[in-house]
């Protein structure tokens, strides 16, 4: 690893920057869970407490996935990771700060400053980058009372980063490439893509730890007690035969480096660590098992990771100007609630998607719904994740798209309406929700029929064309002719937010298969079909017409169209405003936006009225409905409060009860990338984050 350090550490290595607010009277940071490796559903650690040293670091499921480091200064051990041991006493934190692309502690005592970043580079035009399973943890240290210390940093893994549960059977050994140290731990038995389902860690391929060969490391592979004397003495045990596999449960190995960073004075130190995972293969699709979007030209584990290494400070200093850019178009767009919503978010949703390579080395992006119910491609999961990646990827929006246009294209798929899922994460055989293909209780034929078709009209205007879209014309236009027909007043059936139940007349709904249809209609236009064009376009104006007649009461427009006295959130009109559609009236906008100021709590606007929770989501979404920022304002600054108040410790819920601040379901989902609307709705700030992927 390369010993310089980047220019843009150097700032925020001191204390005051770690802690100093963007603004006045904002308080510090205190995300619910705070994301530290985020890659994919799978690899995926977060801190739980308000501290690194409170409490072990886990999986987002809650399942342990500990990483331990204890400092000794001078030879007195202090806890930076994790509870244990409980002996040690921790060094006090100091600051954290969260990024698009990292996560910084600072630390300060026994004489020294120290700050650890976990830096994630996933740069959303790289997919090379982005698809890498390679997080650096960086350590800088300096001292801060003018005197010199001797500094020695012990860092651990535990095995259970490699397993499902803890009693499962591991194997750990040491290797070496010439220019890196490395341990790996893997289970024995490697049942590979074996497992379906949600609440599941992966028991497959191998968890790496690798140092640069010129910092001379001392690393081993410890048993408890041997990781427990090791982090309380900072010595490792002698070595009998360093290529010697050792073989336990996972609960009883860890993995173990000593790093010397020598004497620290007020010169900078740094020590980086690169954490990996090899998952071998990712994605079960329709019977063929794909490999993770790095590998498809076959590398290897050993030379991602050497590459890795190779590209740090690149990687870095680009990092620091992606995050840095993105969080002033956030600032700009909404202050600093908006900011600190917007990078939590990103971390989300990019942890809760894997990115995978069909034969041809295509790429195809594959979400989880996480504590939902597992499906994995899910179009109501696509649909509100999206504004993230249409504004920074449209090549990603592309490789989640794909799965489900090819699978709705194939002879498999027999109904006139849109896919709900692609089956059960990570095997993507095929639809699972409401009954499977054979079916058609229980499916979200309005829902994601909408969905799809808003979604391919985004994608043209970010790309400037709608070749994609054209690619697949007879099913979209499939899904055209069944919403004319079917989607102004949906029959009872379910919509996105399904644990609502069914609802016939959906007024929000009805608004979704309205805007879908001008989207077809700009789609034709595109495509150069002028008469479809005019024709979906009249069918939409006319259908918004009828809209606003029946769903209108005196001060806001109703849940369904029979229910006089009801109200929800509009959130699907947000489209109407991002496509520069303008079906529907501003007055009418205004008038939903003035109820909502009314009708909020202390956390939040409730979805509608039948209930007091609320989807995080779709709480952005409709808070963007007039383009006031007033109205953005006073419906996001309750979701901050929430955010920052929360007592539940964990990533994101998306589905939270706008009194008390509990989580009411869902955690991790990906979802939360549907907080970027704001900047999509801002055609000059989308333009020029969308010409970037071309």
């Amino acid at each position: 690893m390369p010993t310089s350090f980047p220019v843009f550490c150097v700032a925020v290595l001191l204390v005051a920057a770690a802690t100093a607010p963007c603004g006045a009277n904002v308080m510090p940071l205190r995300p619910p869970a705070t994301p530290l490796i985020t890659h994919d559903p799978y690899f995926s650690v977060w801190s739980f407490s308000d501290t690194l040293h409170e409490s072990e670091t886990v999986h987002w499921t809650g399942a342990p996935h500990p990483l331990t480091c204890v400092v000794f200064v001078d030879g007195r051990p202090y806890r930076l990771m994790g509870k244990e041991p409980a002996e040690v006493p921790p060094l006090d934190q100091v600051g954290l700060e969260v990024h698009p692309t990292r996560t910084t502690y600072g630390f300060a005592g026994g004489g020294i400053s120290a700050q650890l970043t976990f830096l994630t580079p996933a740069l959303p035009t790289d997919l090379d980058v982005l698809s890498r399973p390679v997080t650096y943890l960086t350590w800088a240290m300096r001292s801060s009372d003018a005197q010199q210390h001797r500094v020695q940093l012990a860092f651990a893994a535990s095995a259970l980063l490699a397993v499902n549960k803890a009693s499962q059977e591991v194997e750990a050994a040491r290797a070496a490439d010439g220019r890196l140290e490395l341990l790996r731990v893997g289970t024995v038995e490697q049942p590979v893509l074996a497992k379906k389902g949600d609440n599941l860690r992966i028991d497959w391929g191998y968890l790496y730890l690798g140092v640069s060969s010129t910092l001379r490391p001392q690393m081993r592979v410890l048993t408890e007690d041997a990781y427990r004397n090791f982090m309380q003495t900072g010595i490792l045990p002698r070595a009998t035969n360093e290529k010697a596999a050792a073989r336990s449960s996972a609960s009883n190995l860890w993995l173990g480096i000593s790093l010397d960073l020598g004497i620290v004075s007020k010169r900078l130190v740094q020590r980086t660590i690169l954490v990996g995972y090899d998952d071998l293969y990712s994605i079960e699709y329709f019977g063929t098992k794909l490999r993770p979007y790095w590998r498809r030209s076959g590398a290897s584990m050993e030379a991602l990771l050497a590459q890795a290494h190779q590209d740090y400070e690149r990687l870095a200093t680009a990092c620091q100007r992606f995050d840095a850019e993105l969080e002033a178009d956030l600032i700009a767009a909404g202050g600093e609630a908006y900011r600190r919503i917007g990078v939590l978010a990103y971390r989300q949703a990019i942890a809760g998607n894997k990115l995978a390579a069909d034969a041809n080395g295509q790429p195809l992006l594959f979400p989880k719904e996480n504590f939902s119910n597992g499906c994995v491609a899910t179009v109501d999961v696509l649909y509100p994740m999206s504004p993230q990646f249409l504004l920074l990827s449209p090549t990603l929006t592309k490789a989640m798209l794909v799965p489900i246009l090819d699978y709705a294209s194939s002879p498999r798929w027999k109904w006139p309406f849109a896919p709900h899922d692609l089956g059960t994460y990570p095997k993507a055989n095929g639809q699972v929700y409401g009954g499977g293909e054979a079916s058609e209780e229980n499916q979200m034929p309005v829902e994601e029929s909408g969905n799809m078709l808003i979604l391919l009209a985004a994608l043209a205007k970010a790309e400037g064309n709608a070749s994609f879209a054209a690619r697949y014309w007879r099913v979209v236009t499939k899904w055209a002719e069944y919403l004319s027909e079917k989607g102004f007043d949906p029959e009872n059936q379910l919509c996105t937010d399904d644990f609502a139940g069914h609802l016939a007349h959906n007024v929000n709904l009805s608004a979704k298969a309205i805007i879908a249809l001008a989207a077809y209609g700009m789609l034709c236009e595109m495509t150069g079909d002028k008469t479809s064009a005019s024709q979906y376009r009249a069918l939409a104006e006319q259908y918004a017409q009828q809209w606003v007649e029946r769903a209108s009461d005196p001060e806001c427009t109703r849940l369904a169209f029979d229910r006089p006295g009801t109200w929800s959130q509009k959130y699907n009109l947000v489209w109407d405003r991002v496509l520069g559609f303008h079906l529907f009236p501003e007055a009418v906008l205004r008038k939903e936006a003035a109820w909502y100021r009314r009708v909020q709590n202390q956390y939040g606007l409730p979805l509608d009225s039948r209930k007091d929770y609320t989807k995080l989501d779709w709480t952005i979404w409709t808070a963007c409905l007039t383009g006031d920022r007033s109205d953005f304002d006073a419906l996001v600054t309750p979701v901050a409060s929430w955010l920052q108040t929360t007592p539940d410790r964990l990533p994101m819920t998306d589905w939270y009860d706008t009194k008390s601040g509990r989580c009411v379901g869902f955690r991790a989902r990906p979802v939360v990338g549907g907080v970027f609307i704001k900047l999509i709705a801002d055609e000059k700030v989308w333009r020029k984050w969308a010409m970037r992927d071309r």
